[in-house]
């Protein structure tokens, strides 16, 4: 049988220059399923190891602090709070950036540009990028670009919560309140983690409660516009 001869020569640049082969690494579930504390426990290993890190956060984000990272239970670390990637590396610094190991990128649904910068960071420049946010909305639909990232990842973690109802596995989002914009930044006061018995309930009592709100707004009108005509 005759032997394989590859076309393209598989050895490899072993010169310093050479840059290291980047990761992606996503860290996805439900609110409250531990995703930040995850992301910190990976970012403050790599850097007690000697590793350069940097934390990236959404500006949009300001529950807690403006420029640290902070779970739910407190724990913080210092960040960059920025409105997309693409301005992270003017502002961190070419030098600084050069040396860089490590990216860890919280609540990662709110960047646009996460999938160019994951593919930027980890294929070009070597770096390697630890996403943790949110793979669905309220509405258990896919939520900003990280689901897009899962193609491009090393490894994809999926967490769960503990259902506020039952106390088994939660998997889902259940927002509390009657608002229906996608981004709504809150937290205990606004969602809660729920198992998916109590997501579908929870689904029809909030549209029930909905529809009575509605039907008593819909009477006040007519009852406002009876009174003018009067």
């Amino acid at each position: 049988m005759a032997s394989f001869k590859p076309s393209i020569p598989l050895n490899t640049d072993s010169s310093p220059s050479r840059r290291p082969s980047g990761e992606v690494h996503v860290i996805m579930g439900p609110m409250f399923a531990g995703k930040t504390t995850a992301l910190l426990r990976r970012i403050k290993s790599e850097g007690a190891s000697g590793r350069n890190v940097a934390m990236i956060k959404s500006s949009k984000d300001n529950r807690y602090a403006i420029d640290s990272v902070v779970t739910h239970d407190g724990a913080k670390f210092p960040c960059w709070a920025l409105p997309d990637l693409s301005s992270f590396r003017h502002r961190f610094g070419g030098d600084a950036y050069e040396k860089l190991d490590v990216v860890g990128i919280d609540e990662a649904q709110f960047f646009d540009d996460l999938y160019d910068f994951c593919c930027t960071a980890a294929d070009h420049d070597g770096k390697t990028v630890i996403v943790a946010g949110l793979d669905g909305d309220y509405l258990r639909r896919s939520f900003g670009s990280v689901l897009d990232v899962v193609p491009l990842a090393d490894t994809v973690t999926k967490l769960t919560a503990r259902c506020e109802m039952c106390g088994k596995r939660a998997f889902f989002t259940l927002r509390k309140t009657e608002a229906t914009e996608t981004e709504l930044i809150g937290g205990a006061d606004v969602y809660m983690p729920v198992c998916r018995q109590h997501y579908v309930n929870g689904q029809v009592l909030i549209k029930a409660a909905r529809s009575v709100v509605e039907s008593h707004k819909s009477k006040s009108g007519t009852i406002s516009e009876i009174a003018q005509v009067i």
